[in-house]
């Protein structure tokens, strides 16, 4: 299996920056992609941004110009760093990664316990 665990979490001011970070582990062939999901008390679960292997990144438009999202490929660690934080973006973060076990060659798709982000004066 593949486990996933996040840090970063906490909390911020409006208009303060934190960075997010989540490192997979396991048996696993290939991570095809990896990102960032959230959600808030009493809505869905978002998309916030996803980066797959080929690079290709997406965005969801209301971090669009705050957010990034990067990749250390050597130690199966993403990363998403945060500006411009407004109390919008309070929500619980979650890490996503998806790709091909080791062994069995199966899709996987793996999820981080999550990480609280609250923005508030």
């Amino acid at each position: 299996q593949v486990q996933l665990v996040e840090s970063g979490g906490g909390l911020v001011q409006p208009g303060g920056s934190l960075r997010l970070s989540c490192a997979a582990s396991g048996s696993f062939f290939s991570l095809n992609a990896m990102g960032w999901y959230r959600q808030a008390p009493g809505k869905k679960r978002e998309l916030v941004a996803r980066l797959t292997s080929g690079s290709a990144t997406n965005y969801a438009d209301s971090v669009k110009g705050r957010f990034a999202i990067s990749r250390e490929i050597a130690n199966n660690t993403v990363y998403l760093q945060m500006n411009s934080l407004n109390p919008e973006d309070t929500a619980v973060y979650y890490c996503y990664a998806g790709g091909v076990l080791a062994g069995s060659y199966a899709d996987f798709h793996s999820w981080g316990q999550g990480t609280q982000v609250t923005v508030s004066s």
